[in-house]
C-alpha cells in the first residue's frame, strides 16, 4: 500500500512512488530478471521483522529476542528445501552476486581456476567477468556457446575441463535461451574432481514448477536469486549438499555479511509458500508459452534469436540486420512503455553500453495474466517501433494502445489508498 503515513511523512518520496507504480501499471515490464510480487510478499517486506538485528542462524543468534524471527527463518528454509529438494539452504543473501562471491569464498582457495560461461555468451557478470572482485581473486577460464547450433558445447567443455583442471565447474546465466544438460555438467566435472556449481537465478522459479531441468539434487552448489521467475522479494539463496553446509554457512556470516534483513527473509518465505501452489506451476508453464508465442511472432518480421530459439523465459535478440543498436532499440521502446534491456550477443563487435542486442522476457507481463494473443500483439508493436524508430505518430498510437491493453490486466487494483 502507498502508505498515508509516506504521505504525511515524506511527500517527495511519496510523490516518486506513485509515479513509479503508475509506470508499472501502465507499461509492459519485460525485462527477464523483473516480475510483480504479491501484495503479502510487499506486506513482508515493510513488515516488523524489519526492526530485528538476527545475526547468526536460527537457535543460534549472538542477540536476544529473536524466538519469532527464528521460527520466519526457519519457515523460509524449509519451505526453500522442499521446493527444490535441497539437502540445505541457506536464506541470508542479500542477492545473487553476494551468493556468488559466498560460495566462491567457502570453497575455493585463492588463485584456484574455475571454468565459467562467457558474458557475451549468455553467463553473468559474476561468473568470472574481468571487471569483477572474483576475477582479481581466481582464475576464470570461459567457455561458450556453439555459432552454429546455439547450444553449450559439451565436447569442447570437457576438453577445456582436461586443459585447465579447474577447481570448479560452473552452469548458469543471464542471457542464455536454451536448457542445460547438469548431468552432463556432472560427469565433465568428475573426469578431474571438480566441485559443480549452478546460478539458476533466471529460471528457478521454472525449475520448482517441473518446467526446466533441475540441478539442485546433482550438484554440490545451487545459488538463485528469489525474485524474477521465482516471483519473490530482491534477495539471494544458496543450496548446497550438507557436506558443504557448514563452509556456506560460515561463508555468508560472518565471512561476508552481518545481520540478516529479516523482513526479506519473510518476504521470500511468504513467496516460497505461493511457489509451492498447484497454481504456480501453471503460472511457469504460461511463462514458456508466451516466450515461445513471442519468438515465432518475431521470427516472422525477420528477427534473429540468438542460440537459435528459447527453451525458457527470455529471448535475446541479435538487431545486426535491422540497423538500429541495442541502445536505440530499449530508448524507442521505452518511450511507448516497453520497458526492455540492452544486451550485448556473442561476440559482439559493439561496447556493452551500446550493445548490438536486446533481452526480452516475460514472467512479469505472465504473472499480470497476458498470453499467447497479448504476445503476438506485442511482437508486432516491437517489430513496428523497431523498423521505425522516429515515426513520433507510430509511437503515440501503440503508446495509446499498450495503455488500453494494461488497463485489462491491472497490476495492484488495491495498493494505492
Amino acid at each position: 500500500m502507498l502508505n498515508l503515513h509516506i504521505k504525511q511523512q515524506d511527500p517527495d518520496i511519496y510523490k516518486h512512488l506513485k509515479s513509479e507504480l503508475s509506470r508499472q501499471q501502465s507499461g509492459l515490464e519485460m525485462i527477464p530478471s523483473e516480475n510483480f510480487v504479491s501484495e503479502a510478499v510487499l506486506e513482508a517486506l515493510g513488515s516488523v521483522a524489519t526492526n530485528k538485528y538476527s545475526e547468526g542462524y536460527p537457535g543460534k543468534r549472538y542477540y536476544g529476542g529473536n524466538q519469532h524471527i527464528d521460527e520466519i527463518e526457519q519457515l523460509a528454509i524449509d519451505r526453500a528445501k522442499e521446493l527444490f529438494g535441497a539437502e540445505h539452504a541457506n536464506v541470508q543473501p542479500l542477492s545473487g552476486a553476494p551468493a556468488n562471491l559466498a560460495v566462491y569464498a567457502a570453497l575455493l582457495a585463492p588463485g584456484d581456476t574455475v571454468l565459467g560461461m562467457d558474458l557475451g555468451h549468455g553467463g553473468h557478470l559474476t561468473h568470472g567477468h574481468p571487471v569483477t572482485f572474483p576475477a582479481k581473486v581466481f582464475n576464470f577460464v570461459r567457455y561458450k556457446t556453439d555459432a552454429q547450433t546455439g547450444l553449450i558445447d559439451y565436447d569442447n567443455l570437457l576438453a577445456m575441463t582436461k586443459t585447465h583442471k579447474p577447481k570448479m565447474i560452473l552452469a548458469g546465466y543471464s542471457a542464455y535461451s536454451r536448457e542445460i544438460d547438469y548431468e552432463k555438467f556432472q560427469q565433465i566435472a568428475d573426469e578431474v574432481n571438480a566441485l559443480t556449481m549452478a546460478d539458476i537465478a533466471h529460471i528457478a522459479g521454472l525449475i520448482v514448477g517441473g518446467h526446466m531441468n533441475n540441478p539442485v539434487p546433482i550438484f554440490d552448489v545451487v545459488t538463485t536469486t528469489t525474485h524474477k521467475t521465482l516471483r519473490g522479494p530482491r534477495g539471494g539463496m544458496i543450496m548446497c549438499k550438507e557436506e558443504h553446509a557448514k563452509a556456506i554457512n560460515k561463508s555468508i556470516f560472518p565471512g561476508l555479511q552481518g545481520g540478516p534483513h529479516e523482513n526479506n527473509i519473510a518476504a521470500k518465505a511468504v513467496a516460497f509458500k505461493e511457489a509451492l501452489q498447484p497454481e504456480f506451476k501453471a503460472y511457469g508453464e504460461q511463462i514458456l508459452k508466451n516466450a515461445k508465442a513471442l519468438e515465432k511472432k518475431l521470427k516472422e518480421h525477420d528477427f534473429k534469436i540468438c542460440f537459435k530459439q528459447t527453451d525458457n523465459h527470455l529471448l535475446l535478440i541479435d538487431l545486426t540486420n535491422k540497423n538500429i543498436s541495442g541502445h536505440e532499440a530499449q530508448e524507442v521502446l521505452d518511450s511507448v512503455g516497453i520497458t526492455t534491456n540492452k544486451n550485448m550477443i556473442p561476440d559482439d563487435p559493439r561496447n556493452p553500453l551500446d550493445p548490438s542486442g536486446l533481452r526480452l522476457g516475460t514472467p512479469a507481463i505472465t504473472t499480470r495474466g497476458m498470453k499467447e494473443a497479448q504476445m503476438e500483439q506485442i511482437g508486432e508493436w516491437i517489430a513496428k517501433l523497431i523498423a521505425k524508430p522516429q515515426d513520433d505518430s507510430l509511437k503515440s498510437e501503440i503508446e495509446k494502445e499498450i495503455k488500453e491493453l494494461t488497463k485489462k490486466f491491472p497490476l495492484y487494483e488495491n495498493l494505492e489508498r
